[in-house]
């Protein structure tokens, strides 16, 4: 298969590179920075770009896909947390960062990807259940994450031959996690101490560990009606 990643340079998108070209895919990753370990397999294509830069990208992509009429998976991995904080303190120019790079980026990546590339099996943003739980703090990552969920589903209804699907992961030890575990307001947040109480234990395990059940989920996610939002943990 040819899959694109974007966000490979560690977390989720790292995970599920490696899955991939473990199992002889060929990937093509997107990031920032460049991951020393993906770029020892041949099979592995990489650009290196700032997807909050939306005219390079734009420009970027349609290079590394020159070659490519098939996308068999597209796997919208890149985003950015935010300060957790509350509404009322949280800048609109923090809110608008946090929207270019997990909204507006992947809809420069998926109209350039469509015009590139002849056919498109499967396309993937990756969510959180942020998205629908409105916890408190989480401001500008449940707004991006929730405005992703509707990008995906409008999409859905213009390109029907592609199956598209917003996917929350569940609860996976990322960078994210580094950043939240430093928060000393946790009785401000609660999430933020539910989930400082999940870090080290096998119930925050990391990317590397869940790759295979994430990619079996993005598999499984076809037999689901097009444009929606799953939760892994609650998919059957």
């Amino acid at each position: 298969m040819n899959i694109l990643i974007t966000g490979t340079s560690s977390g989720i998108g790292s995970g599920l590179a490696m899955y991939y070209l473990k199992k002889d895919h060929i990937v093509y990753g997107i990031s920032r920075r460049n991951n020393e370990i993906l770029d020892r397999y041949s099979n592995f294509r990489f650009l290196s770009q700032d997807l909050s830069d939306f005219a390079a990208t734009e420009e970027a992509i349609p290079k590394l896909l020159e070659h490519v009429d098939t996308l068999d998976l597209v796997i919208l991995n890149a985003g950015v947390l935010g300060k957790i904080n509350d509404m009322q303190d949280t800048p609109l120019e923090e809110i608008k960062k946090v929207m270019d790079i997990n909204v507006w980026s992947n809809k420069v990546i998926i109209d350039t990807v469509f015009d590139t590339v002849t056919k498109i099996r499967q396309v993937v943003g990756i969510s959180s259940g942020a998205a629908v739980s409105g916890a408190r703090g989480w401001n500008a990552y449940s707004l991006s994450k929730s405005t992703l969920n509707m990008l995906i589903d409008l999409y859905a209804k213009e390109h029907e031959e592609t199956h598209f699907s917003a996917l929350a992961p569940g609860i996976i030890d990322t960078d994210m996690q580094e950043y939240i575990a430093t928060i000393e307001e946790e009785e401000k947040f609660p999430v933020v101490k539910y989930l400082k109480g999940m870090k080290g234990t096998a119930e925050m395990p990391p990317a590397d560990e869940v790759a295979a059940d994430l990619a079996e989920a993005m598999s499984v996610l076809t037999r689901y009606e097009s444009g929606s939002f799953q939760d892994v943990r609650k998919m059957d």
